[in-house]
């Protein structure tokens, strides 16, 4: 493991792109591979997560070539190796739904904390349909073997709202039988809906977007190039509203459905960030913020942004409350924990009571050592935390930042220079 070391008090100025957006980069690599021919894909993400999903579609036979992807259901093929997904769910979750569709066997595994996580969510579904999906603990956890073909489409209500099983149940629906169904309790990200709409599968999306029917469809290559992702510009956006003398830029970040909730968030509590265009967001340091309440409806909108949306909250005025935030337990860690162990050692106050996480502004955050628990979101909310902060805070297991963001720490020093 690494450590990084983040001296508090830099403002930071400038203008910045930050790497492409994560959950798109996954989407477009899984679907250049299904889609008959080339595809022509730039600004993928550089993190180690799509790297994994890039060599996954190579070892079932599609062919990246730089920004070219060739792909088509003839030319894939049974993988001769497992899988390993490294730290990435959404990839071991996609990938499933991706392989059920074809009579082979697949395995899929990945680092410990994917081991660690909830697969019944993506399996049950994907049983339903008629593949066979096996994994530890009853099928539960990874490693997940997948025997697929011969499916049939369900109409299928997801209990948690999840975009990763929603496009797990749609990839699959492309090779079964018969129309597929997916209906969500609130909408999420809808990303693999406007995908395939671009690809020319036979996709249908209610008016309020809860709804999504899939019938069997052969994919058109596609040409795309990757905006900046929102929930690696929410670290920068927030540090500037944070520190003081700040005012950073984001440029050719996806402003999208279900992916802008932190910014909601910090208008309510009153942060002076702004969209810029239809792409760029623009922040100054914001010293009158106070805290808010965040239902629980709105977290599955912001379930990546929390942690530093906490951060945010420890310097405000009054109190930060995020109801219902179950889900954040089941991540890359247990990150209710992490928030609350990391913000403490630097001397914030947050609790976790009934479900809701609350933290207590106005801390005087000082400097020290604090672990990322091989949490890439953690370990990058809490170097933001150590900008806030008095004297030099080095926040171990910093290597797990090369899961979705190998370049922040020379993004933050080039802010910072500024």
């Amino acid at each position: 493991m690494t450590s990084f070391s983040v001296t508090g008090g830099r403002p930071l100025q400038g203008t910045i792109r930050v790497p492409g957006d994560k959950s798109i980069s996954h989407r477009a690599l899984i679907l250049a591979a299904l889609a008959e021919g080339t595809s022509v894909v730039g600004g993928l993400s550089d993190g180690d997560d799509v790297a994994r999903t890039r060599a996954a579609v190579e070892a079932m036979g599609a062919t990246c070539d730089g920004e070219k992807i060739t792909g088509g259901r003839s030319r894939l093929h049974e993988p001769d190796d497992v899988l390993d997904m490294g730290n990435s769910g959404t990839g071991i979750r996609l990938l499933a739904g991706l392989c059920a569709g074809f009579p082979w066997l697949t395995v899929l595994t990945g680092d410990g904390s994917i081991r660690r996580r909830p697969m019944s969510r993506v399996a049950d579904p994907l049983r339903a349909m008629g593949a066979q999906v096996d994994g530890r603990d009853g099928g539960r956890l990874p490693p997940l073997v997948v025997r697929g073909g011969s499916l049939r489409g369900i109409d299928y209500n997801l209990p948690v709202p999840s975009a990763q099983v929603k496009s797990a149940v749609l990839l699959a629906g492309l090779s079964a039988v018969g129309e597929t169904v997916v209906r969500q309790p609130v909408v999420t990200r809808a990303h693999t809906e406007e995908m395939l709409a671009a690809c020319g599968a036979d996709l249908e999306v209610s008016d309020d977007g809860l709804d999504v029917r899939v019938r069997p469809s052969a994919l058109q290559p596609f040409q795309l190039d990757v905006p900046g992702d929102p929930s690696q510009a929410a670290f920068w956006v927030v540090a500037a509203c944070i520190v003081p003398g700040s005012e950073v830029v984001v440029d050719d970040v996806y402003i999208g459905p279900a992916r802008t909730g932190f910014l909601d968030v910090l208008g309510r509590m009153g942060a002076d960030v702004e969209r810029v265009g239809e792409r760029s967001i623009r922040a100054r340091y914001s010293p009158h913020m106070e805290g808010t309440q965040v239902a629980g409806g709105e977290i599955v909108g912001l379930i990546d942004e929390i942690p530093v949306l906490a951060v945010a909250g420890a310097v405000a005025a009054g109190r930060l409350v995020f109801r219902d935030v179950e889900e954040l337990r089941v991540k890359e860690s247990d990150r209710v924990a992490t928030i609350i162990e990391g913000l403490a050692a630097m001397g914030a106050t947050v609790t976790y009571d009934d479900g809701g996480l609350a933290v207590q502004g106005e801390a005087n955050l000082c400097g020290g050592e604090v672990h990322s628990r091989q949490d890439h979101r953690i370990a990058m909310a809490l170097a933001v935390a150590g900008l806030a902060a008095e004297g030099t805070t080095v926040v171990d297991g910093w290597d797990a930042v090369a899961t979705s963001y190998p370049g922040f720490e020379r993004d933050m020093e080039t802010l910072c220079a500024s």
